[in-house]
């Protein structure tokens, strides 16, 4: 009965580790440095924060233009909204008026 005796390697009892310390390398750094990564979410917050502040900004804006508009276009159409509106709009005064900028 022939049997066969071979002689184990050293590097092969070092090969599943070293593939696995690779896998989990690349996705550490991934992780952290890629496209969904912590610093992509970083920037991601950051341009949410500011973007917002612009939305806020602009419904405010949009609510004064609301409330404007109801005033003109309920049926009882304020005379004098609609003489400031239209001597802002013209870039027009009276000789004897007072023009006050604010």
């Amino acid at each position: 009965m022939w049997t066969k005796h071979h002689k184990k390697r050293r590097l092969g009892r070092f090969i599943v580790p070293a593939i696995t310390v690779a896998f989990l390398s690349y996705f550490s750094y991934h992780s952290v440095h890629g496209d969904f990564g912590l610093r992509a979410m970083e920037t991601f917050e950051r341009t949410r924060v500011t973007r917002q502040a612009k939305l806020d900004v602009l419904v405010a804006e949009r609510k004064r233009l609301e409330r404007e508009v109801a005033l003109m276009s309920d049926g009882s159409l304020e005379r004098d909204m609609l003489d400031e509106k239209a001597r802002f709009a013209l870039n027009m005064s009276r000789a004897d008026e007072i023009v006050i900028f604010h």
